[in-house]
């Protein structure tokens, strides 16, 4: 395991205990109402940090207006300015994400630094390959893996040169391999949390298969501690993408949900049955796993340890606890019986 540095972001501590879940606003910053209304849902989704873009001045009423409605830690996400960096410090956020090295000079990035200093803000580095510097893309050719960890490692180098060690992160390519390259050489140089993330990974079908190998690989290695998947659909989406994903590496809690992939054995709408219990299962924050299997081939016995299951039969099934049988179900009692067990739980 890495040797972390600690850094607080408001209430979540990055440390490596604990991988906590993170999405971004997409509304229009203008829309005060909607992005809040948005906060909330992500908030009730399980999001544990949220960001939000700061393109200019008015966009940082948006600060306020959000932390007044979810005590969740929000993240300032800025390019280019340092006065708004200064100014979202000044409003009361609790992280900012910048490049120091699209921010300007380094007198601009020293105020930044002392803004975020005196308030206890931590920033996160963000690096991606549009945003490598000119002598080190001539170096590497590409934005290859050592390309982009070199460029993330000098931007926390000019915080660290500035007196400021809060420091997050976070290293993204929209190539799988190349993503998980850079963080692993990153995970070696530095002790600073990393923020994991596939970038521009796509719709939700792709999206979450990309994030899914980029992440949960980088997890399994004991690398990250805090992640965002990335994907051009409903931030919400990407929450319960994360949640998978975390539970999919054993590192997250909740319900644990398998379903087998039906045969010609299968007898019921199996199909149809585990969809709808994985959708209500979704928000239920119980530590058990759930079965939904289709014949007893692949029933009480090959899911023993589920904590409450079914096993399809013809036009009926069985609800079994650790293996046991508990009772059989007609077909239009499965889904119902079997939330109803779920709840005693």
């Amino acid at each position: 395991m890495r040797n972390i540095r600690s850094v607080k972001v408001g209430s979540c501590t990055l440390d490596g205990k604990k991988i906590y879940i993170q999405s971004m606003l997409n509304v229009p910053a203008s829309d005060i109402e909607g992005n809040v209304k948005q906060a909330v849902a992500l908030g009730a989704a399980g999001c544990e940090i949220i960001r939000a873009a700061i393109p200019d001045m008015e966009a940082v009423k948006l600060i306020p207006a959000i932390k007044n409605a979810v005590n969740i830690p929000l993240v300032a996400d800025i390019h280019f300015s340092y006065k708004l960096a200064l100014e979202s410090a000044a409003a009361g956020v609790d992280k900012i994400r910048i490049n120091p090295g699209n921010i300007g000079d380094m007198e601009k990035v020293r105020l930044v630094a002392k803004a975020c200093r005196e308030k206890n803000i931590p920033i996160r580095i963000g690096v991606n390959s549009g945003s490598l510097e000119k002598d080190i893309l001539e170096k590497y050719g590409s934005p290859t893996a050592e390309a982009l960890a070199e460029s993330a490692l000098r931007n926390a180098e000019m915080l660290e040169n500035c007196d400021f060690g809060d420091i997050v992160i976070s290293i993204k390519s929209s190539d799988v391999p190349t993503m998980i390259k850079a963080y692993r050489i990153a995970a070696e140089r530095t002790d600073h949390p990393l923020h994991l993330g596939v970038t521009e990974a796509g719709t939700k079908r792709m999206g979450i298969i990309k994030s899914a190998i980029g992440i949960g690989s980088l997890l399994a290695d004991g690398i990250g501690e805090t992640i965002r998947v990335s994907l051009t659909a409903d931030p919400c989406e990407e929450i319960y993408a994360a949640k998978d994903i975390l539970s999919a590496v054993g590192r997250g809690g909740g319900i644990k949900f398998v379903s087998c992939p039906t045969c010609g054995r299968t007898k019921i709408d199996l199909i149809s049955l585990a969809e709808r219990t994985e959708k209500a299962l979704r928000n239920v924050d119980k530590n058990i796993t759930v079965a939904v299997m289709g014949c007893v081939v692949n029933g009480p016995g090959e899911a023993r340890e589920a904590d409450i299951g079914i096993a399809g039969g013809d036009g009926c099934a069985v609800l079994f606890r650790k293996g046991e049988i508990i009772r059989k179900l007609p077909e239009n009692e499965i889904f119902p019986a079997l939330l109803e067990e779920i709840e005693k739980l």
